[in-house]
Order: structure tokens, then C-alpha cells, then sequence
């Protein structure tokens, strides 16, 4: 199981210069972790403290399928009181 924070990457690029380079100081984008994922291979891909940005596209299942796009195992987005 790997349990990681994340940001979108739509999100992120409507954002202000300042805020990105925030953001990518301290998060990762839902590429860079689909990457570390894809060689970790984890069982489960647990997704927590999600950063959106706002917008129609930046969302839950957005950056599900953002992930997605690199990694192909199983990926689920946290929730308070979830159990895995």
C-alpha cells in the first residue's frame, strides 16, 4: 500500500506563477506520483490530501484518471473514516 498526497496537473496549470512554484516545492503532481507508483507497484495507490484548483476538469475523478494515464494499478482517492 502506498498512501500519498497529490495535486492535479490541470489544476496546476491554470495557477499562478507563485502558487506553482509553491505547490511543486512541497506536493507532488499526479504525474510524478503515478511515476513513483508504476515502480514501487503498490497493491493499492491511496490518494489523500488532494489538491484541486477549482474548475469543471479539476476533479476527484479528473485526477483518478490523471493518474491513471501512467499507472495502472489500483488507485482509489481517500475519504475521512475510509477503511482499506
Amino acid at each position: 500500500m502506498l498512501i500519498h498526497e497529490v495535486y492535479t496537473e490541470v489544476g496546476f496549470t491554470a495557477s499562478s506563477k507563485n502558487w506553482r512554484e509553491y505547490i511543486s516545492s512541497f506536493h507532488a503532481s499526479t504525474r510524478e506520483l503515478a511515476k513513483i507508483a508504476a515502480e514501487a507497484k503498490p497493491g493499492l495507490l491511496i490518494l489523500y490530501h488532494q489538491m484541486f484548483f477549482g474548475g469543471r476538469v479539476d476533479t476527484e475523478e479528473g485526477m483518478l484518471n490523471e493518474i491513471r494515464q501512467t499507472y495502472n494499478g489500483k488507485v482509489v482517492s481517500a475519504h475521512d473514516l475510509n477503511i482499506y
